[in-house]
C-alpha cells in the first residue's frame, strides 16, 4: 500500500513523495525504539516526529530495490549504427554502506561502445541510480553498473570508475577524512590498454 505525501514551500513548490503506508509505520515503530535506546526521550517535541522522519528518509535512500535496472535501459533502446566511445560523466552517486548504514558519496563514469544499438543517455544514469540507492559495497556497485549494461545493450565494451568517499572511513574507525575510493570494471574493447586509457584521458579532461 502507498501513500503521497504533498509539501508546498511559501513560493508554491509543490513536492509529492509516495512511500510505502504499511512499511513506513513499521519501521518508524523500530525507531522510536531506537531512539530509546540511545537514552533519548522519544517522547519530546524535538523527536517526536523524528521516527516517521527517519523511516520515510530510508525508503527513499532505498528506493532502488524498487527499480528495474534492466528495464529502465531497454525502455529507450534505439537502433543506431554508431560503434564509438559513449561516456557519461560525473553522475552523482549518494549510497549507503551496507556494514555500518552510512553514505558514501562521489561519482561514477561510465563508458559503452554501441554494437548495433544505444540507450537514452538519462538511462545510465537512472542505472547508476538504481543501484546506488540501496545497501552498497562499492566494488558490488561499479560491477552492477557494467553488468546491467553489458546485458541489455550487448555492446562492444562496457567501462565503468566510481570515485567516492565513504563516511565510515572519515566520521568512525580510522577517521580519515579526505581518503578517497576508486574503483573500475571493464568488458570487451575496454580491456585492451589503448581503448582503456582513451577512456580515462576522456574521463579525466574538461572538455568544456
Amino acid at each position: 500500500m502507498k501513500f503521497s505525501l504533498n509539501s508546498k514551500d511559501n513560493v508554491g513548490y509543490s513536492k509529492v513523495e509516495v512511500y510505502n503506508e504499511d512499511r513506513v509505520l513499521k519501521m518508524a515503530e523500530h525507531y522510536r525504539e531506537i531512539l530509546k535506546l540511545l537514552g533519548e526521550d522519544a517522547g519530546r517535541e524535538g523527536l517526536l516526529q523524528s521516527p516517521m522522519r527517519i523511516a520515510k528518509s530510508m525508503q527513499f535512500l532505498t528506493q532502488g530495490y524498487n527499480m528495474d535496472p534492466d528495464e529502465i535501459l531497454k525502455s529507450a533502446l534505439f537502433k543506431e549504427d554508431y560503434r564509438q566511445m559513449v561516456i557519461v560523466k560525473d553522475i552523482e552517486i549518494y549510497s549507503l554502506c551496507e556494514h555500518h548504514m552510512l553514505p558514501f558519496v562521489g561519482k561514477a563514469y561510465v563508458a559503452y561502445i554501441p554494437n548495433g544499438y544505444i540507450t537514452g543517455l538519462s538511462k545510465i544514469a537512472r542505472v547508476v541510480e538504481a543501484y546506488s540507492r540501496r545497501l552498497q559495497v562499492q566494488e558490488r556497485l561499479t560491477t552492477q553498473i557494467k553488468d546491467c549494461i553489458q546485458n541489455a545493450l550487448n555492446p562492444l565494451g562496457v567501462a565503468v570508475v566510481i570515485e567516492a568517499k565513504h563516511m565510515c572511513m572519515s566520521m568512525r574507525g580510522i577517521e580519515k577524512q579526505n581518503s578517497v575510493t576508486t574503483t573500475s570494471d571493464f568488458t570487451g574493447a575496454f580491456q585492451k590498454e589503448a581503448t582503456r586509457q582513451e577512456f580515462i584521458r576522456l574521463i579525466s579532461s574538461n572538455l568544456s
